[in-house]
């Protein structure tokens, strides 16, 4: 009886972690460029007593197989800021210290420098982005004009294998592995939304919740049945 209080106790964890994943999805729904996550399960057999682990009376625990990020775009949001850019299709803007993101939510930093709002420098083909001076144009290609002078062009990249990615906070993802360039569109003046539709994450949300009640109801019954076994064995 002990097994079927792990069984109940194990898909508990796991609906538990899944609402902390959807938690952070639903709370960076309006994060520009964000990502959302999803988890994948997997079943391990647990063999009765003295019995093989392909035994077919046996019974499966749920652990966790993977948490899985979903690239798919978001929408396009268009701001009229100069220094917001978008890109339109696969790849990412490049950033120092090994980082990439989707989010163009950018700005401009004290030595003048193109910037995340976290102080991450945007790269160029030639390194950081002096955008120094007065009007900011950037093309579709990805060539930002200071002034009509011509500054540099963002380095946009893409990877073959997105698994390679680490994901940092505010949509940032980090990997030692080399991108490939790629000549994506930029659109100046927009920022991608984030993919997480809040309505859906919050009926996911829901459904978790009402599982994770059902194995703590389960949990209790096995409990509650183990209890009246010792005590009836005793008298």
């Amino acid at each position: 009886m002990y097994k079927g209080i792990y069984i109940a106790l194990s898909g508990a964890l796991l609906k538990q972690k899944q609402m902390d994943i959807l938690a952070q999805n639903m709370a960076n729904a309006a994060t520009s460029g964000y990502k959302r996550e999803r988890i994948s399960f997997m079943n391990s057999l647990i063999p009765v007593d003295n019995k093989p682990a392909n035994a077919p009376d046996g019974r499966s625990m749920s652990d966790v197989s993977e948490i899985v990020t979903d690239f798919s775009p978001g929408a396009m949001m268009r701001t009229g800021n100069p220094l917001d850019l978008a890109i339109n299709g696969e790849g990412f803007f490049a950033l120092d210290g090994n980082t990439y993101t989707r989010n163009g939510n950018f700005r401009i930093d004290a030595e003048g420098y193109l910037v995340t709002q976290d102080g991450r420098r945007v790269l160029g083909s030639g390194g950081p982005v002096p955008v120094q001076g007065g009007r900011v144009d950037v093309s579709a290609s990805g060539e930002i004009f200071v002034d009509g002078v011509s500054a540099g062009t963002l380095k946009i990249v893409d990877f073959p294998d997105k698994n390679v990615l680490e994901k940092r906070s505010g949509g940032v993802f980090y990997t030692r592995a080399s991108g490939t360039e790629t000549d994506t569109q930029v659109s100046q003046g927009y920022l991608e939304a984030s993919n997480v539709e809040a309505v859906r994450e919050m009926v996911r949300m829901m459904v978790s919740l009402r599982e994770f009640e059902a194995y703590q109801k389960m949990i209790t019954a096995f409990d509650e049945a183990s209890s009246k076994t010792v005590n009836q064995m005793g008298k």
